[in-house]
């Protein structure tokens, strides 16, 4: 069906939409109950019946996508006469509500490092509706077999089997991704570091580790050329200040709700947003 296409072309490329149903139906109009349409900024695809009703929704429908509405909201259009029009007349003589569905970009999250905590970050994030990339090294971290407490995913999950160089996946990454860099590598994980705060398409960076680790990592970055308000992008250690324990699931926890914080703020107008929290002292050290 067109409208499913539409909808899984605009998660794709990481475009907001509205998806527009014929609700209801009271006396005669263009399309029965259950009809659909897909409306982007630019774009529509499918029709719920054409002429003043459909210039209506998707006028509409615009406005939700200009203003970030994610939630749904119902439009009620008269077919006589006698309504006013803005787009022409459309005298089927009955009455159409329409559900108005907004469909948001969704999160992307990229997990390099699939180790113990990695895994655990993973289960926890894939029954969220967002894009999952998990990109390890070590070819044994993403087998089926240990990837299979993933199949229940309500998100997308993108497996990156990188053997070598892994952060030349940071380049590949959708606009906006949250990136979580936790290796079992110290060396992958600066390399990444760097390769990161290099791309300014990222949302976040986040980085699992030690204050001693942080502050090696700082000394490499800078010597490599990267100026001080690039290294500053880098949020150390990441998760909940408050939430102890070192224990894989714990730390998975933690940061799986520090994420759930961005996701929100992403979603709150900009005068709501709270600033973000830089590197401060680490917390814990763990092995990803």
């Amino acid at each position: 069906m067109e409208w499913v296409k539409a909808i899984q072309l605009l998660r794709a490329r990481r475009r907001p939409g509205v998806l527009v149903t014929v609700l209801s139906v009271r006396g005669h109009a263009p399309r029965d109950a259950g009809a659909k349409m897909v409306v982007a900024v630019d774009n529509v695809w499918a029709t719920v019946g054409g002429g003043n009703l459909e210039a209506l929704a998707t006028e509409r429908a615009r406005q939700l996508i200009a203003d970030g509405v994610t939630a749904p909201e119902v439009l009620t259009a008269a077919l006589s006469d006698k309504a006013s029009y803005r787009h022409g007349v459309q005298c089927c003589g009955g009455a159409v509500e329409l559900l108005l569905e907004p469909l948001p970009v969704v999160p992307s999250v990229a997990i390099f490092g699939i180790g113990h905590v990695g895994l655990e970050l993973a289960r926890i994030l894939v029954r969220h509706d967002l894009e999952l990339h998990l990109i390890d090294s070590r070819p044994d971290q993403l087998t089926a077999e240990r990837l299979k407490v993933l199949d229940d995913a309500i998100a997308n999950v993108h497996v990156h089997k990188v053997p070598v160089l892994p952060e030349l996946v940071v380049g590949e990454l959708p606009p906006g991704t949250h990136a979580v860099i936790m290796t079992h590598d110290h060396a992958e994980d600066v390399a990444l570091c760097d390769a990161a705060i290099r791309n300014e398409h990222l949302a976040t960076i986040g980085l699992i580790g030690s204050a001693a680790k942080w502050s090696r990592f700082q000394r490499k970055l800078a010597e490599d050329g990267n100026p001080d308000e690039a290294i500053a992008r880098i949020t150390t250690p990441i998760g909940l200040p408050d939430l102890p324990g070192k224990e894989p699931a714990v730390i998975a926890v933690s940061v799986a709700a520090w994420l759930l914080q961005r996701f929100t703020a992403e979603r709150a107008p900009a005068s709501a947003q709270a600033p973000e929290r830089r590197s401060t002292p680490a917390r814990r050290e763990a092995k990803a």
